[in-house]
């Protein structure tokens, strides 16, 4: 989720050390020294349960709550001036590479199950799982896309970026896995990122994609998720569990798990995700599959007033011992290199960027980024039915990975 951009953490701050010592520690506190606490968090409150209208269990044990719409935690934030959400704007216009889009499944929905219109499902989370959201998502802002800097500081990227042009969003089709993650604070993902510079603010991201990180939900299942930041990583927010993401619909559930997961050798799944700006309202809008999820008002975005700076696509790992220790067992992707290719290797297919015109284009020529090529790798390629593609993943430590 920390965009390639930085390297640095802070220390735990001492109030998320107090909690683990007055509460019986579900991990070892030995993982916990490269993460702090921050007070941006939604925590449930008796408003949010009188709009709760429905309640559904999910079969991996998730509780969903169906919350009108109109309760949600955005609406809190009195920045915003607003009791109901925005109509979505218009899609962009361009490429269908790769066959007809697909609705994503979820599994709390798979037995027919779903929240009623004018309401959106909201995942509980226990207290412990908000206040790692919290500790997980926060960075530090230290370097800029020319200062890389290959510092060891627990996050491993394998991605591909553009940073030369402007751009008013990107899409692409994640491929779903199920990486092993060995350590309880480690996390392992695939997204896209969209990313604006500016250098009197600091740096801003929107972020989609999937996510394993068991500190967060309480499992090692891969989950839709969102994440943001206006400040350069010191904060940020995973989720609705924060006044940063408008949620339009009642069809996806953020941080629930996928009903289908690719699998080595065998059946592959991937999921379209599309991140871009409304030309009316200036509001950044995401889509999965074909169902619009939501968006994040530009009023809490001043930096993407205008258009994006970079996009990037690709995986993260983030090992949570301290620098300088073994490197981390917990896998990208599907565990294996990117030559291996399709079937085994992870992957990123037609990626894509929005222009200024509201119109798909190809993403074109793109940069690479792994810092441990022999820990995780990427390769990217072009084909007519795929457009513009990448391989990237891996296992981790092994005898060639320092």
């Amino acid at each position: 989720m920390e965009s390639s951009y930085f390297r640095d953490m802070t220390p735990i701050l001492a109030v998320f050390l107090l909690f683990f010592l007055l509460f019986t520690p579900v991990f070892p506190t030995t993982n916990l020294k490269d993460f702090r606490h921050i007070n941006t968090t939604f925590q449930p409150n008796k408003q949010l349960s009188k709009a709760t209208m429905k309640t559904i269990k999910s079969p991996d044990g998730d509780i969903i709550d169906c919350v009108l719409i109109h309760f949600q935690p955005a609406f809190n934030n009195p920045m915003l001036k607003v009791t109901k959400p925005l109509d979505p704007p218009e899609i962009p216009n361009g490429n269908k590479k790769g066959g007809m889009e697909k609705k994503v499944k979820q599994l709390w929905s798979s037995k027919g199950k779903s929240c009623p219109h004018g309401t959106i499902p909201i995942r509980r989370q226990t207290e412990s799982e908000i206040l790692a959201s919290d500790s997980i998502s926060t960075f530090k802002k230290t370097l800029s896309r020319k200062d890389f800097n290959y510092s060891n500081d627990g996050h491993q990227h394998a991605v591909a970026y553009v940073t030369d042009g402007e751009f008013y969003g990107a899409k692409a089709s994640l491929n779903v896995w199920a990486p092993n993650v060995t350590r309880p604070f480690d996390f392992s993902l695939s997204q896209i990122w969209v990313i604006a510079d500016v250098p009197t603010h600091g740096l801003s991201t929107l972020e989609a994609g999937w996510q394993v990180a068991p500190a967060m939900y309480g499992n090692k299942l891969p989950r839709f998720f969102l994440y943001w930041t206006n400040d350069g990583y010191r904060s940020g927010c995973y989720n609705l569990l924060c006044s940063g993401f408008v949620q339009t619909t009642h069809e996806i559930c953020l941080g629930a798990t996928f009903d289908a997961l690719s699998t080595y050798n065998g059946t592959q799944y991937d999921f379209d995700v599309l991140i871009w700006k409304d030309p009316r309202h200036g509001n950044w809008w995401l889509r999965v599959g074909t169902i619009i999820v939501g968006y994040w008002p530009v009023a809490l975005f001043p930096d993407f007033s205008k258009h994006a700076t970079a996009i990037e696509y690709g995986g993260e790992v983030f090992n949570a011992q301290s620098p300088g220790q073994q490197p981390t067992s917990t896998i990208m992707g599907s565990g294996h290199f990117a030559t291996e290719g399709f079937g085994k290797a992870s992957f990123v297919r037609n990626m894509e960027i929005v222009d200024e015109h509201n119109v798909l284009q190809s993403v074109g020529d793109v940069n690479l980024l792994t810092e441990k090529p022999n820990c995780y790798d990427i390769k990217n390629g072009f084909n007519s039915f795929w457009g513009y593609y990448i391989f990237f993943g891996g296992p981790g430590n092994n005898p060639h990975c320092t």
